[in-house]
């Protein structure tokens, strides 16, 4: 297992899964929607399950500066 965080893109079509992400919360309020946004964290963060990786996420997250599996070439738009 690796206990590194993966920053760099790793996302098969990321402007599809950017764009299922912003379905997701379609129709919902900001309630709702901010309690989607935690039960998929949780179930991400039980499928990644390393404590480590999982530190680092958390870590960089908060850091705005952080790179968080996109560059210029496939930002989201």
């Amino acid at each position: 297992m690796n206990s590194r965080l993966n920053t760099e893109p790793n996302i098969a079509q990321p402007d599809e899964f950017y764009q299922a992400l912003v379905d997701l919360h379609s129709g919902l309020s900001e309630e709702q929607s901010q309690i989607v946004n935690a039960r998929l964290i949780l179930l991400l963060a039980n499928h990644i399950g390393d404590r480590t990786v999982l530190l680092e996420a958390l870590s960089k997250a908060r850091d705005p500066d952080a790179s968080v599996g996109y560059n210029e070439e496939n930002e989201p738009p």
